[in-house]
């Protein structure tokens, strides 16, 4: 299934993002490819294998490590307003 820069855009400015035409562009590409992975994955036949078949494994669990971030302030880049460390969005609901 291919996306079109078009579908991105409207996506988009539901969301309230803006990109510019090299980002839509790229965003198309990776959302093309996840849906045909997404295809592809639908096409495997699974009558084999049961249901919770996997339950008998035990977890693999990556050890919860604290790291840093580093650009605390990128994350706030495409806010429209700041109040100290608050993000403020306009009222919803009167």
């Amino acid at each position: 299934m291919t996306v079109t820069k078009k579908e991105v855009a409207y996506i988009a400015g539901l969301a309230n993002l803006r990109f510019d035409d090299a980002s839509i562009e790229k965003i198309a590409d990776e959302f093309s490819k996840i849906l045909n992975h997404f295809d592809n994955i639908s096409k495997e036949d699974l009558s084999g294998i049961e249901m919770y078949s996997f339950a008998d494994e035990p977890l693999r669990l990556r050890p919860d490590k604290a790291v840093p971030f580093e650009e605390a302030g990128a994350l706030y880049d495409n806010t429209k307003s700041m109040q100290d460390t608050a993000i403020k969005i306009p009222k919803v609901v009167d």
